[in-house]
């Protein structure tokens, strides 16, 4: 079976590159009226928010005091959540929140807040926050947020209505949206892990340890009564104001630590666990986990109850807030050693250390540039989940692109490309008489994979790291007029549909192993992005999405060495290509990107 649908994948494939006289300038097929349609377009659930920044607002440096900006940020959000669901929403989570840039008295906030999708009774709230400065006309960006907020009925309960997302960027946040929720479900269990499995080291050597500080004394505890005005237009206490108090004691907490006036830098994840009302009396707590070399991390819970006489206290949210204290330059400035507690206080201070390590790995991948080498990125259990994400959410978003060209198509079988900046992408369709659930099990497994395509000389799996993702050792022959064959350690993603209308995604990303090192017996290649994308249109036509995101040396996974290609890296022809490819002659081509396929072909259950 499995080599009778690659059969028919390579006779497809090869039709549509044997046509060199193909449709090399038209638009994706409905592409022009998308854009005449996107002329003037505004997302029905947008909301916009501009407020002046008045002395009140702000802190003893004249700055827009970050809990007022909260209150703002979750007042938009909630907005846009009920202009969605039509009824009452609550706060129930605020992502990683970097502040950017600091906002002075007398500029302008603008604060912008849409759905970028929606789940059975939960949504997700993008939110864009700038600064503006009337006198100059400058502008900034401040930071950017995403917040989960569910609707809520007293009677019946809420089945929220999807979103169609219309424009490029909609398309893509409402892609990669499931995966983000995927995250944060299993964020509590990746810190578990990390810190059971890995060693959690600390630079000790470059702080300044003549002033310990004994991590109680920045220990702080405050009261505070929910009044009316505290309280949202439900009667529960407004998340904005919690957020806001929060920010409050952990700035007091790190204040203690540094003996000076510290910057938030970075929220990490408001997960509010109930609601409190009127009446109400929160308990908040904060203490400093652990200090770093230039920054420090702040814990903040916050605990609810009702009567004084209460001895049972509801936990309703915490957080972790990282700050920095800055000199006259806005340089950092080196901190004192935190000395922890034993016991529940070694425990805060290792697991700071690992949210600490998730957030360096996060930004080590995201800001991995495309056109350097390497592309692979090291692998350890520590930084799974952030790969897992990158991998999936890559494809996913390149999948998203509105500017596809379609370059070729016959018999149904559509190619279409992209030149981005530097990157050459291809993208093909078809579509085939295969159940989409069943083409997701045969294609995610790779060691399947060199029954049907010839360019996969032997598979190995390295590592069956969870139930979704799993690392592979690929050979592939000699091609391109290279003597030795080629090699890829690639991690292998794949998820299943959150809803129905989304694809089973399978994203491929080279990755580095210390047991799998580059040899002299085989040419070590890379693929920054590739893989399938499945839809199931019918009872059983699956319309197959293959992407493909590479340096010119990355073997071919379906005919690609077939092309004829062109092209030139740093003046030099690359692995011996020629010709040229919708007409255009690519001087600086370093990636071969992707490909998405839409053909008909028979397929047989009993083949």
């Amino acid at each position: 079976m499995i080599q009778n649908v690659g059969n028919h994948l390579r006779r497809g494939l090869a039709s549509v590159f044997s046509n060199r006289t193909s449709r090399k300038s038209a638009l994706r097929a409905g592409n022009d009226s998308a854009m005449a349609d996107g002329e003037g377009y505004r997302n029905p659930t947008e909301v916009q928010m501009s407020q002046l920044v008045l002395p009140c607002h702000t802190n003893q440096r004249g700055e827009l005091s970050i809990g007022q900006l909260l209150k703002w940020i979750d007042t938009t959000a909630c907005l846009s959540a009920e202009r969605h669901a039509g009824c009452p929403c609550v706060t129930a989570s605020m992502d990683d929140i970097y502040f950017e840039h600091t906002i002075s008295v007398g500029q302008v906030v603008n604060i912008k807040a849409k759905v970028n999708r929606a789940f059975n009774s939960s949504m997700e709230v993008g939110i864009q926050v700038a600064s503006e400065d009337l006198c100059s006309e400058k502008q900034w960006n401040v930071c950017k947020a995403l917040a989960t907020f569910v609707a809520r009925r007293e009677i019946t309960k809420v089945k929220l209505k999807q979103i169609t997302p219309r424009t490029e960027e909609e398309k893509m946040e409402h892609s990669v949206a499931a995966e983000r929720r995927r995250m944060r479900l299993v964020y509590a269990d990746t810190i578990k892990d990390l810190l059971a499995n890995c060693a959690i080291q600390d630079d000790l050597e470059s702080r300044d340890c003549s002033r310990m500080v004994p991590a109680e004394k920045t220990r702080v505890e405050s009261v505070e009564l929910v009044l009316p005005p505290h309280a949202n237009h439900q009667g529960n206490t407004f998340g904005g104001q919690i957020m806001a108090w929060m920010e409050n004691v952990a700035t007091i907490a790190a204040s203690r630590l540094c003996r000076a006036h510290p910057t938030l830098k970075t929220i990490e994840m408001f997960h509010f666990r109930g609601p409190s009302q009127v009446g109400d009396r929160l308990v908040l707590k904060a203490i400093v986990n652990n200090a770093f070399k230039h920054s420090m991390e702040v814990g903040v819970c916050v605990e609810a109850y009702r009567q004084e006489a209460e001895t049972h206290r509801r936990h309703i949210n915490s957080a972790f807030m990282t700050f920095v204290v800055l000199d006259a330059d806005d340089q950092p400035q080196l901190l004192p050693w935190i000395r922890p507690q034993p016991g529940d206080g070694e425990r805060r201070y290792r697991e700071a250390s690992a949210r600490k390590k998730i957030r360096l790995d996060r930004k080590y991948i995201v800001s991995c540039k495309q056109t350097e080498v390497p592309l692979s990125v090291p692998w350890d259990p520590s930084n799974q989940v952030c790969l897992s994400y990158n991998n999936v959410s890559s494809l996913k978003m390149l999948v998203a692109k509105d500017n596809w060209v379609l370059s070729s198509e016959i018999s149904q079988v559509r190619l279409y490309t992209l030149e981005d900046d530097k990157f050459l992408s291809f993208h093909m369709e078809m579509v085939v008489h295969v159940d989409a659930a069943q083409a997701f099990l045969l294609l995610s497994d790779l060691r399947q994979r060199p029954e049907w395509d010839k360019h996969y000389r032997s598979v190995e799996l390295v590592q069956q790291v969870d139930e979704d993702d799993a690392i592979y050792h690929v050979t592939s022959p000699a091609l391109g007029g290279h003597t030795k064959p080629q090699d890829f350690v690639i991690l292998a993603s794949r998820r299943k549909p959150c809803d129905n209308g989304d694809p089973y995604v399978i994203a491929l990303r080279s990755v580095t192993l210390p047991t799998h090192r580059e040899t002299p017996e085989y040419r070590r290649g890379e693929t920054l992005c590739s893989g399938f994308c499945l839809w199931r249109e019918g009872d059983q036509l699956t319309k197959r999405c293959w992407v493909r995101v590479s340096l010119t040396e990355v073997v071919s996974a379906s005919g690609f060495h077939s092309w004829g290609l062109e092209s030139r890296s740093k003046g030099r022809r690359s692995d011996g290509w020629n010709g040229k490819l919708a007409g255009g002659h690519l001087s600086t081509l370093k990636a071969i990107p992707v490909a998405k396929i839409n053909s008909r072909f028979g397929y047989h259950q009993d083949t």
